[in-house]
């Protein structure tokens, strides 16, 4: 797992580097808010270990940004701040999880080990290539273009931009759109086909694209796949 820390306080943080690297994880460390969100640009991380309390760019700043940008990464909180109205704010600001200072290190390994294991849910801008839809504004664009979807196709495309650029398969779809009862025909086929319409529409290169006996996925123009 590939974590990154960013933690002002340099005796704590050089604990933490050295118990992580010795229980097998590799981890880069930023001392300021500003200096973490350039290397977030920069590296895939599977999960941020994220001070609050940070030089240049505080730890909710941070977090605010990387939702706003459509990082999903996982975001694990460090604070010594343990109140409700503490822990609202942060979650509101988009982190995923919350350990008060101080804590066991063994009890932080158990929370990146389960964060590790997912993509964020809190990122409320999701974008691939040029299509980009906006959770809170509940708005889809391909080219700076409106996209006017259905609840179904809206549903659809949000799963499909999730998991980008892996392929969703045809059962995942499903569930996603009708829970653990879907229909007995080929409901997803024509939804799927009538989402194609909007999203690719002529004059554009396509970016649904079918994976043959397992599902959909989207796959930039650049790609060499066909």
């Amino acid at each position: 797992m590939n974590i990154l820390l960013i933690e002002d306080d340099v005796d704590l943080a050089g604990t933490l580097i050295q118990y992580l690297e010795l229980a097998g994880y590799s981890c880069d460390h930023a001392g300021d808010g500003l200096r973490g969100l350039n290397l977030l640009q920069r590296n895939h991380y599977d999960v941020l270990i994220l001070d609050v309390m940070l030089p240049l760019v505080n730890g909710l700043q941070v977090c605010r940004e990387l939702r706003e940008t459509g990082n999903d990464v996982p975001v694990l909180m460090l604070t010594a701040r343990d109140t409700l109205a503490d822990k609202l704010e942060g979650f509101r600001a988009g982190t995923d999880d919350y350990l008060i200072k101080p804590f066991a290190c063994e009890e932080l390994t158990m929370r990146l080990e389960a964060l590790g294991r997912r993509r964020s849910g809190q990122v409320r801008r999701l974008q691939f290539a040029d299509l980009v839809i906006d959770l809170d504004q509940h708005t889809a664009h391909r080219a700076e273009q409106e996209i006017r979807l259905t609840p179904t196709g809206w549903k659809l495309l949000e799963a499909l931009l999730r998991a980008s650029p892996a392929a969703v398969s045809r059962t995942v779809l499903e569930h996603a759109v009708w829970g653990d009862s879907p229909p007995e025909s080929n409901a997803l086929k024509v939804h799927m086909h009538h989402l194609r319409k909007a999203v690719d529409p002529a004059g554009l290169p396509a970016l649904i694209h079918t994976v043959s006996g397992h599902g959909f996925q989207l796959r930039a123009p650049s790609d060499d796949q066909t």
